[in-house]
């Protein structure tokens, strides 16, 4: 049985529900994948596609419900062009991962109404 710290649903369920909204809260153009971590029944991975400054920019992120309401996320991996990037560097990828970060907040924050069911 679920606490009432813990999300309504378990993964698959949480998967099939950001697999349906994140694309709403994503730029036009960009493509997610959305999974399930096998090794960590808490954890859903993340893989966003994007084109920035006319170079493919990927960005892998893990996801965490800290509780029924928030979410903890995590970067994993940016690569830009096929090329392994450091979050750190000062061409505007950081400022980048910021936005994917929000964005993924927002999306959580819209799955309220189910993970806090």
């Amino acid at each position: 049985m679920k606490t009432a710290d813990e999300p309504a649903v378990g993964q698959k369920e949480l998967v099939q529900a950001w697999r349906r909204t994140l694309p709403e809260f994503l730029p036009d153009g960009d493509e997610a994948k959305v999974w399930g971590d096998e090794a960590d029944p808490n954890t859903i991975r993340i893989h966003i596609r994007t084109a920035a400054d006319h170079r493919t920019v990927e960005l892998d992120f893990s996801l965490v419900y800290v509780d029924s309401r928030e979410v903890d996320v995590r970067l994993a991996d940016v690569e830009r062009g096929r090329r392994t990037a450091l979050e750190r560097s000062d061409d505007g990828l950081q400022e980048l991962v910021g936005d994917y970060r929000r964005h993924l907040h927002e999306c959580a924050q819209a799955l309220q109404p189910l993970t806090r069911s």
